[in-house]
């Protein structure tokens, strides 16, 4: 029944990265750096999502990326979204949209995730 979880579940760690997907982004986040495009990267950013002064949860983002223009951009690279992520990214991007100089993304491995239908034998 959730082929699709079990497959995000046994994703191969890359290093520091949780999947080959996002080690291919730092390395090539890395090169942006040298070729001087990005101020700077950080990996594997772990925010506190506060609202009213009580903190709700964690959030670890993949990248946060300074750009030469000033603005920081988080960045955050997905195989396959779970419903607890969904919620997460819902909050953050509530807390962290009308933040001046932000830019929120994900990126999606592939064309995006599109959910697959399968023959049950």
């Amino acid at each position: 029944m959730f082929t699709q979880r079990n497959r995000y579940y046994s994703a191969k760690k890359a290093g520091n990265n949780d999947s080959k997907f996002e080690a291919g982004k730092a390395n090539e986040l890395a090169l942006l750096k040298r070729a001087g495009e990005i101020k700077d990267f950080k990996e594997q950013v772990v925010l506190e999502l506060i609202v009213n002064n009580f903190i709700v949860c964690t959030y670890k983002i993949d990248f946060v990326i300074q750009h030469n223009d000033g603005t920081t951009e988080y960045l955050e690279t997905k195989g396959y979204p779970t419903e607890v992520w969904k919620l997460k990214w819902k909050l953050f991007e509530a807390l962290y949209s009308d933040k001046p100089n932000t830019k929120l993304t994900v990126e999606y491995q592939g064309k995006g995730w599109k959910p697959q239908r399968r023959r049950i034998k």
